[in-house]
């Protein structure tokens, strides 16, 4: 579903790309149901960097900076909750990378804390829940964290 800009002319529509890993947020013209620019933030692989693409066929257009300001700002959001946890230190990342790939960013309540012993053994206890919400979305105790973003 779009998320309208407050005067009504312009939306964001954001999806995933399962093929990609990463997040699409596009910046749609609404009246003419036309897309004017498209930003990827790829989630899944820290060597990969966030993008924003125009289409260079497409007539001109003047946008306005509220406008654009207003879709980078849901963009620098976007790429703050999924690429987070690439910001953390590298040997961090290695071990969040390496589960969410074993894994696929989910864990089911039997294998949780096989896995949890197998993160206490590769990271201080300090940064655990850290290195459990970003690779599979868990807490130390075993509880999601889906909820608590809003």
């Amino acid at each position: 579903m779009p998320f309208p800009h407050p005067d009504g002319d312009y939306a964001i529509t954001t999806m995933y790309s399962v093929p990609d890993d990463a997040w699409y947020l596009e910046l749609d013209l609404v009246a003419e149901q036309r897309n004017l620019l498209t930003a990827i933030v790829p989630d899944e692989d820290p060597a990969r960097e966030p993008t924003v693409c125009f289409n260079p066929h497409a007539r001109h257009l003047d946008v306005p900076y509220e406008v654009m300001r207003w879709f980078m700002d849901q963009v620098e959001e976007e790429v703050r909750t999924s690429r987070g946890w690439m910001r953390l230190r590298p040997e961090l990342v290695e071990v969040i990378y390496r589960l969410r790939q074993e894994y696929l960013g989910v864990i089911d309540d039997d294998s949780f804390f096989h896995v949890l012993a197998e993160v206490r053994g590769a990271v201080p206890e300090a940064d655990l829940p850290a290195v459990l919400e970003a690779a599979v979305g868990r807490r130390p105790d075993g509880t999601t964290v889906q909820g608590d973003r809003t």
